[in-house]
């Protein structure tokens, strides 16, 4: 297929991807009542959809994100780097920042939650293919938000047992007393990515409890005890 350009064939061609069958046949069936708009395809996962975009080469995929074999980020940066003439457009249920900055730091240029209608599918669509940014208004708010966001308190360089940076970040939030839902509001993941990052930190520092997850995060200097003076 030659390189026309989007449009050049009469209709914005997209391919869907999302792992539930029923999600995505209504996506394609909601995509088939807009105009402009022609579905060539619909993947199961990322593998197929990195593969249809090879032999179809449509203008945009509209991309799920937690897919099995290939989830969307992986498949998103398969896609850019040897599809260069295919946008990515990402449509999950997810928006928080663990789901949101790696897919656009792979290169997808919307990114939309599915409830969004097939009004704003296209807008973000056509806002894509014209070289702007596809985002829902809760994704342009949660990147204004980082973006004005004072900056973290100094931590140390290295953090202790192979912390990561955010595994360092929620355990300074569980040492000043916070609850899950609290860690998630604060941070704007969801509860259960702070479940795994707390299994993941009890895993790693050896600790059994919260209690014992503070007084670690204290000696560390991860947290400030309560009463303690920061000169």
């Amino acid at each position: 297929m030659t390189g026309d350009g989007p449009g050049a064939r009469g209709s914005v061609t997209v391919v869907v991807a999302d792992d539930q069958s029923v999600v995505r046949e209504g996506i394609v069936m909601l995509l088939g009542l807009l105009p402009g708009i022609e579905v060539v395809g619909s993947a199961r996962d990322g593998e197929e959809a990195v593969a249809l975009t090879a032999e179809l080469a449509p203008d945009i995929v509209l991309m799920d994100l937690r897919m099995p074999r290939c989830d969307g980020v992986e498949a998103t940066r398969r896609i850019r780097a040897g599809h260069p003439g295919t946008e990515v457009v990402i449509l999950t249920t997810y928006a928080d920042d663990d789901s949101l900055f790696p897919a656009l730091r792979a290169g997808a240029r919307g990114y939309l939650t599915k409830d969004a209608g097939g009004e704003e599918i296209m807008k973000a669509i056509h806002d894509v293919l014209a070289g702007q940014a596809g985002l829902a208004p809760s994704v342009q708010r949660r990147l204004l938000e980082r973006v004005t966001a004072p900056p973290p308190a100094t931590a140390p360089a290295e953090l202790p047992d192979g912390l990561t940076a955010r595994e360092g970040e929620v355990l300074a939030l569980v040492a000043e007393g916070m609850s899950n839902p609290e860690i998630s509001r604060a941070l704007h993941i969801s509860t259960a990515t702070v479940k795994t990052h707390i299994n993941n930190i009890f895993g790693k520092t050896g600790v059994r409890d919260r209690v014992q997850a503070m007084r670690y995060a204290y000696r560390h200097g991860l947290a400030q005890p309560p009463g303690s003076s920061i000169t």
